[in-house]
């Protein structure tokens, strides 16, 4: 019986152990899950985001072009090398032509370096040395325009969360509220009719709950394809707590476009784009100019038609081929040149050059001008926005104050049979409209005010305003 009572206390404290193991086990995967802010999922797909990777590829190879035109500077040396068998009439070494097969080898090694060229070489490496930091700017745009997208769909799973949380806030209400008509009317102080009417209106709000769900679990779809992840039902995004001051918080949109124009990639990019159009000109304009080059080189050769001779006998005598390493020797000539390519008619060629040159210098400089005007319309548009986003909230508060004010004294006399079923669901919807107003004008501003502050170079992140 004593080791019946020990075996069950065993038993017992193993039960225990498990169902411990487990809770643990279950709180740690709920507390290890990783909760992404807007600064976690800006980070992520900065360092994934294929589309970033490829503009950065764009920029390496643009990169290994600028350290080539530098690396052209470098005197060229080269070297070359032949071995030819032929068969037929050929020279014996004595001026004299035979029918034989011969075997000859050549050797040699040569350098040259332009002097001079109408700074077209240097004009080249400015050229590809702008062109190489402009796609390093374009990089940063795109990245820069995946920021701002994040930022987008971060805000609108917010804004959809926010929208199931009313949509579920207004489907409990009316559930009570069928609870207090049903009792009304099986007191017979309200008509049937109003307890049906109250149900129909259940059933519409029930409609809105999932619309509201579907839109928060496309919002979230958005916002995972966004951040190139598969989709899953166990992402979580922080939702932090966003208010809205008394009073709106931005620059003149004068003030965020005299500093953006300073800092913005898109901008950078374009006035070193058109640095790169001007070299191009540079360059065109330098084919007028002569060009001076210098070459030097040594080279040797061998052939099996050379033979030896012992003059001293009449006639004389042949002593063989004469050795390689002899002819090697014997045969090696060096040479130091200098040439002046003077360019004089070319079929208008360089004239043509200069002027696609001009025109692709003046697209230069009306594409740096769109990108400043793209900008300012930007800030401007978004500055309109937010102000006008900020008046709608205001205005939507006063609304939401009044019509829920409004509703509470409707709910009142619903609940003593002063009013009809009608009223109180066409009260209801009113304040329903104004709180989904509340909320689409106060993300709408959140999002405005934020593409402000990015446009000045503070970061994008979602704290308490």
């Amino acid at each position: 019986m004593k080791q019946f009572n020990a075996l069950k206390r065993i038993n017992g404290n193993m039960k225990y152990v498990m169902i411990t193991l487990l809770i643990v086990a279950i709180s740690g995967t709920i507390y290890s899950q990783k909760v992404w802010t807007l600064k976690d999922c800006i980070e992520y797909a900065l360092d994934n985001n294929i589309q970033i990777k490829k503009s950065e590829l764009t920029a390496e190879v643009n990169k290994a072009s600028f350290l080539q035109s530098k690396l052209n500077l470098i005197p060229s040396v080269n070297g070359t090398t032949s071995y030819t068998f032929g068969s037929g009439r050929t020279d014996n070494g004595e001026f004299q032509y035979v029918n034989t097969n011969t075997k000859s080898a050549s050797f040699g090694i040569s350098s040259g370096v332009t002097l001079f060229d109408g700074f077209q070489k240097y004009n080249t490496i400015k050229q590809n040395q702008f062109n190489y930091l402009a796609s390093k700017y374009d990089s940063d745009k795109m990245r820069d325009d995946i920021s701002l997208m994040l930022a987008q769909n971060y805000l609108n799973v917010l804004f959809s969360m926010e929208l199931v949380e009313k949509a579920q806030a207004q489907l409990d209400v009316t559930t009570q509220q069928i609870r207090n008509t049903q009792k009304l009317v099986d007191a017979g102080t309200l008509p049937k009719g109003s307890l049906l009417e109250i149900q129909s209106q259940f059933a519409s709000e029930e409609v809105t709950l999932i619309n509201a769900q579907n839109r928060l679990n496309l919002a979230y779809l958005d916002l995972q394809q966004l951040l190139e992840l598969p989709a899953a039902d166990d992402f979580i995004i922080q939702k932090p707590d966003l208010k809205l001051g008394n009073e709106m918080k931005i620059l003149p949109a004068e003030q965020i476009y005299g500093i953006s124009v300073t800092r913005l990639p898109q901008i950078k990019s374009a006035e070193l784009r058109y640095q790169s159009a001007s070299k191009g000109l540079a360059i065109a304009r330098g084919a007028r100019s002569p060009e001076i080059a210098a070459y030097t080189g040594w080279r040797t050769n061998y052939y099996d038609q050379i033979h030896l001779y012992d003059r001293t006998t009449n006639p004389p005598s042949d002593l063989g081929i004469k050795p390689f390493k002899d002819q090697y020797k014997d045969n090696q000539s060096k040479y130091l040149q200098f040439s002046l390519n003077i360019p004089i008619f070319n079929g208008f060629s360089v004239s043509t050059n200069i002027s696609r040159a001009k025109i692709s210098e003046k697209n230069a400089e009306y594409d740096l001008q769109l990108s400043k005007n793209t900008v300012r319309k930007n800030i401007e548009q978004a500055f309109s926005d937010a102000l006008a986003a900020y008046k709608t909230y205001n205005a939507s508060m006063k609304s939401v104050a009044s019509f829920s004010e409004a509703f509470k004294y409707m709910e009142q006399k619903f609940n003593v049979g002063l009013e009809n079923s009608l009223n109180y669901n066409m009260s209801k919807m009113q304040l329903s409209r104004a709180q989904s107003d509340l909320l689409s004008a106060k993300y709408d501003y959140i999002f405005k005010s934020k593409i402000l502050d990015f446009y000045m170079g503070n970061p994008l992140v979602l704290d308490e305003n």
